[in-house]
């Protein structure tokens, strides 16, 4: 079961039109001669543009065929969440369906109508009273493996900016195997996992070095200086390859990287792009053959600053990761994260989004203790750079702060950036926030009391 979505197509400012990479591989008839033949829904559902009745569809289907799926993924792990929270919204309608074998009215879109005839032929009670209590059940930690009892793995990209929905789908999915199974863009093919049932973060990708020709820059993740020249943009832009061999800066083959040392990756394709920095930030685990294998370590422009100080995805990740712990014995699962550096106030500080749920419960309300919470903005201020605690401990930084928002609030983001043409297949929760309007779609969930921030500053030492 591949929870699969499509975007429409659009014109660019010249008159031509144009797609999401995923849309239009979806469409291909590679996808429908190949791929399509192992998946639940037909592809008129999938190809569908009106995303919630193809959801609801999708996972109807799912249920129905439920004795009959092995595995359950989507290209992206920020696709589940949003499932889940979609479950938990439609599922009384789902199981009314199964249980009139009649398709809710609501559904209306002939894609999505007319295939579901070929599914809800007749009542099924039995199925009906078998889901029930599964949804009605406190507790939906496992729901996956419950209602897909036959389910292997999940097939998702977990790396990256993605890694952060591991524990929510660990919990979902009573710890199912999480495959990564390949590095892929729109700029191109990378890699594929050649190595699956590695855990998440151990995941690297072997390059195929017949997709694209491929370029890297060595990046020094040890200096201070690392990331003095991000931009912000989403882009690697600063200067363009042949301005870096002009400054003597080494450009690297393919087969001439180091087991050990982090590139950023170049591109050069047949569909017309020539040494294009697609701004991702590569580590060198090891050569399967003599092609080399990578891990995926960051974006080269995200990162929050106040002042000179810059902390990149990874080293915030890293930081939350580490603060995560203050929350178990309390039986709280971190479901999702963001953040900002919020240059209004004075001194400016970083504020992180954190989406909580309780393990034991499906239940929206938090009981937040805020003593556990200083905690964990400590320890994620105690996880950053040498250069981070000396601006705070001079006040050039202010206190980091925690808003702690509602179960969901990260899916609406998700549906913000769609409604500005984001693919949902192709959509990653930025790890931070620049646009005031998403700012404000997250603040306007908040948990009470609304923030946990430190008084004193933590030791740069």
């Amino acid at each position: 079961m591949y929870l699969l979505f499509t975007n429409p197509d659009f014109d660019t400012p010249s008159g031509l039109k144009a797609r999401m990479f995923s849309s239009s591989y979806l469409s291909s008839s590679t996808f429908k001669t190949t791929v399509f033949k192992n998946v639940t829904t037909p592809i008129e559902i999938i190809l569908s543009l009106n995303k919630p009745q193809s959801m609801y569809c999708q996972l109807l289907i799912g249920l129905i065929r439920r004795d009959e799926v092995l595995r359950i993924g989507t290209i992206f792990a920020s696709t589940f969440p949003n499932c889940i929270k979609f479950l938990q919204d439609h599922w009384k309608d789902i199981c009314s369906d199964i249980r009139t074998g009649h398709l809710s009215d609501w559904i209306t879109e002939p894609d999505c109508r007319t295939p579901m005839s070929s599914f809800l032929l007749e009542p099924n009670s039995e199925l009906a009273d078998l889901l029930e209590p599964i949804f009605e059940n406190e507790s939906w930690e496992r729901i996956i493996t419950k209602l897909w009892p036959k389910a292997k793995y999940i097939d998702a990209i977990v790396t990256g900016s993605m890694s952060q929905y591991i524990g929510l789908i660990d919990y979902y999915s009573g710890r199912l195997p999480i495959i990564s199974t390949f590095y892929n863009s729109s700029e191109a093919c990378f890699g594929i996992n050649m190595e699956p049932l590695n855990k998440p973060w151990d995941v690297s990708y072997t390059f195929l070095p017949n997709m694209a020709y491929f370029e890297f820059i060595p990046v020094d993740k040890e200096s201070p200086q690392k990331a003095q020249k991000l931009h912000f943009n989403g882009v690697s832009n600063e200067e363009s390859i042949e301005k870096l061999e002009n400054g003597n800066a080494q450009i690297v083959d393919l087969v001439d990287v180091k087991i050990g040392k982090c590139y950023e990756v170049v591109v050069t394709t047949l569909a017309g792009l020539y040494r294009y920095r697609v701004g991702d930030i590569l580590k060198v685990t090891g050569f399967h053959n003599k092609s080399p294998k990578f891990q995926f370590v960051e974006r080269q422009n995200v990162a929050l600053s106040i002042d000179r100080d810059k902390t990149s995805e990874a080293d915030l990740s890293k930081a939350i990761k580490a603060a995560e712990i203050k929350l178990e014995p309390h039986g709280f699962l971190l479901t999702a994260y963001s953040s900002f550096a919020d240059t209004w106030s004075i001194p400016g500080r970083y504020v992180l989004f954190w989406e909580l749920k309780v393990r034991d419960s499906n239940n929206d309300q938090l009981k937040l203790d805020s003593n556990t919470m200083e905690q964990c903005c400590r320890r994620v201020e105690e996880s950053l750079d040498f250069t981070y605690k000396l601006y705070r401990k001079m006040n050039l930084i202010g206190p980091l702060e925690i808003r702690v928002v509602k179960f969901g609030a990260f899916v609406e983001l998700m549906n913000f950036f769609v409604s500005r043409g984001a693919a949902p297949l192709q959509y990653k929760t930025p790890c931070c926030l620049k646009i005031k309007e998403a700012i404000e779609i997250l603040d306007s969930r908040p948990v009470r009391p609304p923030s946990h921030q430190l008084c004193q500053p933590v030791s740069e030492s």
